[in-house]
């Protein structure tokens, strides 16, 4: 195997075609290695960011794998003569030149085992496929779509993609009349929009010769904009994370509202952040991008991560007016404050609206060092026993109610007893486990939502438990805290925009006011999902969510109901933060003050479901519908007797704990000439959660 020679075979292939070449092999050193294959043709054609440090050129227009599935093995037998198939790729047409070169594993390369040969391959060009796209009503839309040959490979190559073909995903996104080129053969066709239509597959058998045009009609098994909501993905990205950064600095508006048509969205925010800053951020607009249309809008706006702020929590920033904080100079690194308070504060007095992205990123609690935090500040006298005084007296919620906890009976808690409660409760929704606050979630939330700077907490896209158990505190401390639904993408997951979603009750419309849409969103006239799971009119007393609260002068029964729906089948599962239910139906909890007051099963076949029940309200409280994971609606506030929201103590001291632990945790990463004022308006935050706490009768 010291050379390389070209066989009798006519270097003829197809443009995207994976073409099978015999290649005989002559093993006289008997090895049994993998054979490999190389060129200076092959690689991708993008590099930098998500694609990593490998070299990438537009010029890599070649691709060659051999091919190892059964019944042929992965390694060389060892025979003196044997052959292997070599399966080649180009994604230009023409005529091409290639030094094909082999070698038989790491070392060999330069010990007589490596060996090129030039070829001079002629590519009939692949067809041009028309894609003619219709929606439910026949008006032409955008589409995704997966196209795999019986081998299993996926065209266009992922490896050869550049904008608006993601190379990290199998699928492409076509509007009506865009085109695909693929290589005559039959394929498997997946089609689709999102989660709110059918996922479609078919057979479909391109000839040698074109033009040809595939007709695509897509279905819904669900349309939420009849009943007036209108979704949104609030935190998407086009750079940074699995983006490239070559040949450009991630990738345009056209792009991105490719990708957000063709996911079924009405609303992306496109939000820029540290990697290719300098250069996404020339896109920015006061109002929504030029590429918009009526029920499909794009808008670029600002998520402060990796510069600033962003050790106190990554905050994304919607409808804003300017994207210049004072003194930043255009820049990341200038003027921008290191504590997410002041950052709100200019954003909301622009109009934005404002909120944490990837939540529950730093709310985790480790049960053993919470535990051990807990006991060494409830411990007053050091005897390493805790009473149920010590505990009383404390600003600090323990994680079960003392008798719980105190699993011997004997009246004190010993650090087994508390490491135990900690354990048991880790995964509890709510629970009262102070987190690590170590992350680049939901940080500094309790000390902004306090102050009525932070309009929402973000969902569908981190541990459901942390995400929900936190918004939960807030509400039982009476914050009109509100949630909403993103993905982060290419970041936490690249497979799709709007994999965690909103929807946006804004009545039957002509189109899509963003500004409008945000005010929903900032009001709660929402519920978060994943797009298989939808609460289409949830309501008390009439009263739907982020609508007026309702009052009762004095307790009293309410009447609550629901219109329900989840699909049968979720093709593309459901948002990242948990796993998808198993079975045929879904389990519905009704929740007031973070309990479940109702619960029942409802059958997973998309029709509607209604539910309607009564329920006594002694208090003033909140009331949502759920199921979990997929699906979290805003609240119904209940006003009762003119008092506010104060239903947990424990969630207030939850909320001290919280901003305690943070500054002891990120304190440093302020900066000295801003950490005075932040300390200041951290104690202040404490204050109003002990003023709660004082109030609170539970």
């Amino acid at each position: 195997m010291g050379k390389s020679e070209r066989g009798k075979a006519e270097a003829s292939i197809q443009q995207h075609a994976y073409t099978p070449f015999l290649v005989k092999v002559v093993n006289e050193a008997k090895v049994t290695s993998s054979l490999k294959v190389g060129s200076p043709q092959m690689g991708p054609v993008y590099s930098g960011g998500g694609a990593g440090k490998v070299p990438g050129a537009k010029d890599k227009f070649f691709h060659g794998e051999i091919f190892t599935a059964p019944p042929l093995m992965p390694t060389l037998s060892g025979l003196k003569v044997e052959y292997s198939i070599l399966l080649v790729y180009s994604s230009e047409a023409g005529m091409r030149e290639v030094n094909l070169s082999f070698d038989v594993g790491q070392g060999t390369q330069d010990l007589g085992f490596r060996s090129e040969v030039p070829l001079l391959f002629k590519i009939r060009p692949a067809i041009e496929v028309k894609l003619k796209v219709l929606d439910e009503n026949g008006k032409p839309t955008v589409g995704s779509f997966v196209f795999r040959d019986q081998a299993g490979h996926v065209f266009p190559s992922q490896i050869k993609r550049l904008a608006p073909d993601f190379f990290f995903q199998k699928q492409i996104y076509r509007a009506d009349g865009g085109t695909v080129l693929l290589p005559s053969g039959e394929y498997t066709m997946i089609s689709g929009r999102g989660p709110e239509y059918f996922q479609g597959s078919r057979k479909v058998v391109i000839p040698e010769k074109g033009p040809f045009a595939i007709e695509v009609k897509l279905e819904r098994w669900i349309d939420a904009a009849k009943f007036g909501f209108y979704s949104g993905d609030h935190h998407i990205h086009a750079a940074g994370c699995a983006h490239y950064t070559n040949p450009t600095e991630g990738v345009f508006a056209d792009d991105m509202f490719l990708h957000v048509k063709g996911e079924g969205l009405n609303v992306g925010c496109n939000l820029t952040w540290g990697p290719c800053y300098d250069f996404q951020r020339q896109f920015f607009e006061p109002g929504i991008n030029k590429k918009s249309e009526p029920f499909t809008v794009l808008k670029y706006d600002i998520e402060v991560s990796g510069f600033g702020s962003q050790a106190l929590g990554h905050v994304c920033l919607l409808n804003l007016k300017d994207q210049t904080y004072p003194g930043s100079e255009g820049t990341k690194t200038k003027g921008w404050p290191t504590w997410t308070t002041p950052l709100m504060k200019w954003a909301k007095a622009q109009g934005a609206v404002t909120g944490y992205a990837h939540s529950a990123n730093g709310l985790a609690a480790n049960p053993e060092r919470a535990a051990q935090r807990l006991f060494a500040s409830l411990d007053s006298n050091k005897d390493d026993k805790i009473t149920k005084m010590e505990a009383d007296v404390s600003f600090l919620p323990l994680p079960e109610k003392f008798a719980d906890i105190d699993s011997d009976k004997d009246g004190l808690l010993d650090a087994k007893e508390f490491l135990k409660s900690h354990q048991r409760m880790a995964d509890m929704l709510p629970n009262l486990l102070i987190p690590e606050m170590d992350g680049i979630g939901a940080q500094e939330i309790c000390v902004t939502t306090s102050l009525g700077l932070c309009d929402f907490i973000s969902a569908m896209d981190t541990h459901r438990v942390r995400e929900w158990s936190c918004w939960y505190h807030l509400m039982n401390c009476g914050f009109p805290l509100k949630v909403s639904g993103e993905t982060d993408f290419p970041c936490i997951t690249g497979s799709r925009v709007g994999q965690g979603r909103v929807y946006v009750q804004m009545g039957k419309l002509e189109r899509i006011d963003f500004a409008d849409w945000c005010e929903g969103l900032a009001k709660g006239r929402s519920y978060v999902s994943d797009g298989y799971a939808h609460a289409l009119d949830f309501k008390v007393n009439d009263k739907r969510p982020g609508m007026d609260e309702i009052t009762l002068e004095k307790p009293g029964s309410v009447a609550v109901s629901a219109k329900v729906t989840f699909a049968s089948d979720s093709p593309l599962g459901t948002a990242v933060g948990a796993a998808m239910p198993e079975g045929k139906n879904r389990l519905v909890e009704f929740v007031m003050n973070g309990k479940v007051i109702k619960a029942m099963e409802i059958p997973a076949d998309g029709k509607i479901h209604d539910i309607s029940f009564k329920y006594e309200v002694n208090q003033s409280s909140w009331i949502a519908l759920r199921s979990y994971p997929q699906m979290h609606t805003n609240p119904v506030n209940i006003k009762v007797g003119g008092k506010p929201i104060r239903v947990s103590k424990d969630s207030a001291k939850w909320c001290i704990g919280v901003i305690e632990q943070l500054w002891r945790v990120r304190k440093n990463a302020i900066a000295e000439n801003e950490r005075v004022e932040a300390e200041k308006t951290f104690l202040k935050a404490i204050e109003v959660y002990k003023k709660i706490a004082f109030e609170n009768n539970s």
